[in-house]
């Protein structure tokens, strides 16, 4: 009976433990959208294992006018990663050791956090390892970087409830959003930014509109210019509207929001017949729910200053679709 008892209390004393640790208080991340902490030796940092992090982690980012890195990087050695150097939400930890890994985790020395781990025997293993795992890794914080973005509404939401009764169409976003045309079946959302503003234009298309040949390019070129002529028009209605720049080669991929099927192009557009031009993020989407093309588009004027955070907020508030039945009354 004795025996028994003090395995029970083992038990006890183990199971509360393990729980304990899997609940034990963590700090709160910290640290901008779209910034990553590399902890890696100086030396490596300075040479060809820095070079490749730097072309994969620091890469342009597709659809702006000039290069702007994906990442912000703070670099820093093990010897500092200490206290609250650790509390980044973004961390990628590159050392030379005896095996060869490559891990993400969760919540390691913060919450919410992603740390990625790469370890290699050389720096040749560690290039390749960084080569093999750098587009999981990227993507990984991406979404996680959406996903705080996508928190952060929350503080302050916008409550205008327009789009969702007349086009059956939820969007989350932070109240600086404002509605400011509304035509039927298009919408135009807009704020206000210190040297210009952020657009969001959601519209619905027939069916057959969504573009599923190779001549999709010229679709979507086509139905952006015919909505921008329609809706988008510059000082002067009659001769300015927006239109694709027809110097910038869209990039297009198939994509997919919350379930819903789609294809995401990023490009620039710019104003006919005038000097006014900036980048933006399309999402054309299938609506089942709704037998309709749904297009959905953030873009932004912002002259002389960096585009890439606003045009990731413009991408977090686009992901955040949700669809209902249309009201038809």
């Amino acid at each position: 009976m004795k025996k028994i008892l003090v395995l029970i209390t083992l038990g006890v004393l183990i199971f509360s433990c393990n729980e304990k640790d899997s609940k034990r208080v963590l700090p709160n991340s910290v640290g901008a959208i779209n910034t990553l902490s590399v902890v890696i030796d100086n030396n490596l940092w300075n040479g060809k294992v820095g070079d490749e992090i730097r072309d994969h982690f620091a890469a342009p980012v597709d659809g702006l006018p000039w290069e702007e890195p994906l990442f912000t990087i703070h670099q820093m050695p093990p010897e500092v990663f200490t206290d609250f150097a650790r509390n980044s939400r973004n961390i990628l930890y590159v050392a030379q050791d005896s095996s060869n890994v490559a891990a993400i985790k969760d919540d390691v020395y913060a919450r919410p956090q992603k740390v990625a781990f790469i370890k290699g025997s050389t720096a040749e293993s560690l290039i390749e390892a960084i080569k093999a795992n750098s587009d999981e890794i990227i993507s990984t914080f991406k979404k996680h970087d959406i996903k705080e973005t996508q928190n952060r509404f929350k503080l302050s939401l916008n409550k205008e409830n327009e789009l969702k009764n007349k086009l059956g169409v939820s969007l989350t976003m932070p109240s600086v959003y404002k509605i400011v045309k509304e035509d039927h079946n298009f919408f135009w959302i807009e704020r206000q930014i210190p040297k210009g503003t952020m657009n969001i234009i959601v519209y619905e298309m027939p069916k057959d509109y969504y573009p599923t040949d190779s001549t999709r390019v010229d679709q979507i070129i086509k139905m952006r210019d015919s909505i921008g002529k329609k809706y988008v028009p510059g000082r002067n209605p009659e001769t300015m509207w927006m239109v694709t720049e027809k110097a910038y080669a869209p990039y297009i991929f198939d994509s997919n929001i919350n379930g819903y099927e789609a294809i995401e192009t990023k490009g620039m557009w710019e104003v006919k017949n005038f000097f006014m031009a900036g980048p933006f993020i399309n999402y054309i989407v299938k609506d089942p729910i709704n037998d309709r093309t749904l297009v959905l588009e953030g873009f932004t004027f912002a002259p002389s200053t960096d585009k890439r955070d606003y045009m990731f907020q413009l991408e977090s508030i686009l992901k955040t679709l949700r669809i209902e039945k249309k009201n038809t009354i």
